[in-house]
């Protein structure tokens, strides 16, 4: 008796499993085809006849051991193989620690330099905050240095100057150069 109930078994409960997955997919909602594939909100004219990239991201190791990492909201590329970038933000990072952080509405780079300019604003891993007109990283001589009057605010108070340095010393540490009219207001 009990072996003719598990035979019975066997061919009874597949057959209700199938019933109840026939029943589910039978009964189930009907696909809409326009919300299965997302379409991108994007004029296809406007993109033909001005091609950009967005959200490019670059990253290099410069000769010096630092670690560069550039990202910009938007790239158009230029006549003579530069581009120009909008949004961008520079990360330099240096083999024993020191950090910059940069950021600028417009760059572009040429060769192994990259050009910050619109009002560049940087600020360092050791407590410095500086705002620039323009600035220049050399990718390939691991160094930044950035010109039209700096101000800003150091570790010791507020300073302006001229034009800054940032470059790998004869003892392999990063050093900041102020250069030209230089003045510190100590504020303890």
């Amino acid at each position: 008796m009990r072996s003719r109930l598990i035979a019975w078994l066997r061919v009874i409960l597949p057959l209700a499993a199938l019933a109840i997955l026939s029943t589910l997919f039978l009964l189930g909602r009907k696909p809409d085809p326009d919300a299965a594939i997302p379409y991108a909100e994007v004029d296809a004219q406007d993109l033909a006849r001005d091609p950009r990239m967005t959200r490019p991201e670059f990253a290099a190791v410069t000769d010096g051991g630092a670690a560069v990492t550039l990202t910009a909201e938007q790239l158009r590329p230029g006549a003579d193989d530069s581009g120009a970038a909008q949004g961008l933000r520079l990360t330099w990072r240096a083999a024993e620690g020191l950090a910059a952080d940069l950021t600028a509405p417009t760059a572009r780079v040429e060769d192994q330099v990259v050009h910050l300019s619109g009002g560049v604003r940087m600020t360092t891993s050791d407590g410095w905050a500086m705002t620039i007109p323009q600035i220049e990283g050399d990718l390939v001589g691991d160094s930044i240095s950035g010109s039209g009057g700096l101000q800003g605010f150091a570790p010791l108070g507020r300073v302006r100057a001229d034009s800054l340095e940032w470059t790998r010393g004869d003892d392999g540490q990063q050093h900041l150069r102020l250069n030209g009219d230089v003045r510190l207001l100590y504020q303890p």
